[in-house]
């Protein structure tokens, strides 16, 4: 009699705890289900700098979008960049970096670097990959606009301190691992207690009818007994078996997933390393202002136009090319830079500074296409346009890969036939002499006719000129050369070789004559003392691999008057 009361209570502690499992399992999923983000907030306390840098692996933190709001007075911008990039611009600048969000997840971290107490506007420069431009406030999605690291840059004008409000809504962990077990555990528990509670009343309903004898009552109860161990010792399995997966769950569910292992190419460094300069939505945006500034030049005969975009050899060719149209109406303007049709663009992979790429447009104006190089000299300067090229009639431009190619030193011979040094200095001394030790170094003809037209004005000048002695001398610009990898293991060399070219009289009293260009710049047109004219020649030179018996290809070439003397 005493065992059917304690199987009863038995049987109700299990319900009881097993609806209190029950709902807190439930409880889990509802009411103490965890929020699907968390906002983490700057401290208010940080040191004031003109410029805050928002760490890349904030991005990551928590897999999803982060959102960011800010708030500022005035006007600011936050910019998008590769890590190595706005570390660069940062330079030796005061600044805060949001590198983490501390253990309560209520605030973020910020360290901050001395330094500069100011630095330029970072509006504009060609190293942000997009801008968001704000007056007051701003909520930013920060995805990324490419694959690899990426790091925000945030900044009033360079003068005034960058905005200090900023908080980050972070994608919260909203999994419940215990959820599922609990409610199976609680549901196995007050099934077991049900399942308890029917043994017990069936027990004291079979003692209460006083059927048989005391033997079968005994062996009744020891049957019932062994059938009641078994249902409890089943419920106690199946429950067992339930918190062991339930404690499964959990692990697998708080416990980080295994890693792959990592490699060279999957760190930031490498990413970074192996990573164009720039992306082609950067190419364009910047081929377009370069675009507008040279149009805007080439309208108004005015070199100043072009500052901002424009430099090297091209801004002294175009300056003197202005000059001479304001005097002479007929003299040839040189040819217009478009960015429209853009054929392919060629972008080094070296993140050094300078950097040097390369578009090959072909918009109106341009009866050929033509090769624009441009070079960022340092990081807080933009890309400027430092020559043109238009390419030989008939020349197929080299295939170069589109995904960031290696650019060489103009020594370095490493897989060449020549180096850009040599290569150069090699059509130097073909466009000098018909004798040249290159002469079969160099692919010429009706694929290549600069060289012979070069050779040929020479040749006739010489013929011409009864009453003067005239010389020619074609020498390069070492710090013009740059020299980009192709597909094929060969280079393309492109760079600048000053074209001279002297003339003095015969004998006393002769005269020398130059043409109303030239007249322009030198302030006359007959000379008896004798005379210097300057031409600036753009080229660009294919070299093949090491071990090919190819000759060199003059790729594109052109020339432009530079100065005019007389002695």
């Amino acid at each position: 009699m005493i065992g059917v009361p304690l199987r009863l209570k038995t049987a109700v502690a299990l319900v009881l705890l097993g609806l209190l499992t029950l709902l807190a399992g439930i409880g889990q999923r509802t009411i103490w289900a965890p929020s699907e983000t968390f906002t983490a907030s700057a401290p208010a306390d940080v040191a004031g700098a003109p410029i805050t840098v928002i760490d890349q692996d904030l991005r990551t933190l928590h897999g999803g979008t982060v959102k960011i709001d800010i708030e500022g007075d005035g006007n600011f911008m936050l910019a998008a960049g590769r890590p190595d990039d706005v570390e660069a611009w940062v330079g030796q600048a005061a600044h805060n970096t949001i590198t983490g969000v501390s253990e309560d997840e209520k605030s973020l971290q910020v360290e901050h670097a001395d330094g500069e107490a100011t630095a330029p506007n970072p509006a504009g420069s060609d190293l942000w990959v997009s801008t968001e431009n704000a007056s007051g406030e701003l909520e930013y999605s920060w995805t990324p606009p490419a694959d690899g690291d990426w790091t925000l840059l945030l900044a009033s004008d360079g003068t005034q301190p960058a905005p200090a409000s900023i908080s980050m809504t972070f994608p919260n962990d909203t999994s419940t691992p215990w959820a599922v077990p609990l409610m199976v555990l609680g549901s196995l528990l007050v099934i077991g207690g049900i399942v308890l509670a029917l043994l017990s009343a069936r027990r004291r309903n079979g003692e209460g009818g006083g059927e048989g004898s005391g033997f079968a009552r005994r062996a009744r109860a020891r049957s019932e007994a062994k059938s009641s161990s078994r249902v409890t010792m089943a419920a106690a399995g199946v429950v067992a078996a339930a918190v062991v997966a339930g404690t499964g769950v959990a692990a697998s569910a708080t416990s980080p997933a295994p890693s792959p292992e990592p490699s060279a190419s999957a760190s930031p460094a490498a990413q970074e390393a192996g990573s164009p300069v720039l992306l082609d939505a950067q190419f364009r945006r910047i081929l377009e202002q370069v675009s507008s500034a040279v149009d805007a030049g080439d309208a108004a005969k005015d070199a100043a136009k072009l500052a901002e975009r424009v430099g090297g050899t091209e801004l002294e060719v175009r300056t003197q090319n202005y000059k001479i149209r304001s005097q002479v109406g007929s003299y040839e303007p040189r040819m217009p830079v478009r960015s429209t049709k853009l054929l392919t663009t060629v972008v080094t992979s070296d993140r050094e500074w300078p950097r040097s790429v390369m578009a090959v447009t072909q918009g109106e104006g341009n009866v050929v296409p033509q090769l624009l190089t441009l070079v960022q000299a340092s990081p807080r300067e933009n890309y400027k346009l430092v020559e043109t090229n238009p390419l030989q009639p008939g020349t197929t431009f080299p295939t170069i890969s589109r995904d960031g190619t290696e650019t060489l030193a103009p020594a370095d011979k490493t897989g060449l036939l020549y180096s850009g040094e040599e290569a150069l200095s090699g059509l130097a001394d073909r466009l000098t002499s018909e004798d040249s030790a290159f002469k079969d170094k160099l692919v010429e003809g009706e694929s290549s006719p600069y060289i012979a037209d070069t050779l040929s004005y020479q040749a006739e000048v010489v013929k011409a000129g009864e009453n003067g002695n005239f010389s020619f001398t074609h020498k390069v610009v070492p710090e013009s050369t740059v020299v980009f990898r192709t597909a094929d293991g060969g280079a393309l060399v492109l760079g600048r070789i000053n074209f001279g070219f002297e003339g003095t009289p015969k004998a006393a009293g002769d005269k020398l004559t130059i043409g109303d260009d030239a007249a322009a710049l030198a302030g006359g047109k007959e000379t008896t003392t004798g005379m210097v004219l300057s031409f600036a020649e753009s080229v660009a030179v294919y070299v093949p691999p090491a071990g090919s018996t190819d000759p060199m290809k003059l790729v594109a070439a052109t020339r432009g008057l530079t100065g005019a003397s007389f002695k």
